[in-house]
């Protein structure tokens, strides 16, 4: 093989791996970016679930259904987020990412339980079932505490892993 043509393969090698390497930094950040969106919108839902609770202990129980709606429709948004970035970029994340995904949608699923038992919770209290009212309330708030648990998981798997995490605030 001639010299020529070694230099054609190598010149080729040489721009597929930094393709490769260009494609995979735009990737992270392309995660990183969607990841603070989808951050975002976790701690309104939790706002929304929390002043949901309050509103409920007040008695107010339209406010208290809105703001439970609102909560479901940002850990909604946060949970198709975070699928299709799953999805699109599946081949350039690590086991530490896969981890770290896994346990955000455990949460978030466990999340979107809770604010169904809480909607039972109020239209049963609203409507004098104080018994069964107060059932779904104490499975809402077990939910809530299990999601918890898969938080703190994620956050163990950032603390344990800082250069994965350091620069990608959205994790």
């Amino acid at each position: 093989m001639s010299s020529y043509i070694k230099l054609i393969i190598f010149i080729v090698v040489l721009l597929a791996v930094s393709i490769a390497i260009v494609s995979m930094d735009s990737s992270m950040e392309n995660i990183n970016k969607s990841m603070t969106n989808i951050s975002d919108s976790i701690v309104q839902g939790d706002e929304d679930y929390n002043e949901s609770v309050k509103l409920l202990n007040e008695r107010s129980f339209y406010e208290a259904n809105q703001k439970a709606q609102s909560a479901r429709d940002n850990f909604n948004e946060s949970l198709e987020k975070l699928l299709k970035i799953r999805y699109k970029y599946e081949d350039d994340l690590n086991n530490v990412h896969e981890d770290y995904f896994d346990a955000l949608i455990n949460e978030l699923e466990i999340k979107l339980k809770a604010v169904d038992e809480l909607n039972q919770s109020i239209y049963y209290l609203e409507n004098y079932y104080n018994y069964t009212g107060s059932t779904h309330g104490t499975e809402a708030n077990d939910l809530m505490a299990n999601a918890v648990q898969f938080q703190n998981e994620r956050n163990s798997i950032v603390k344990e892993n800082p250069k994965l995490f350091e620069k990608q605030k959205g994790f």
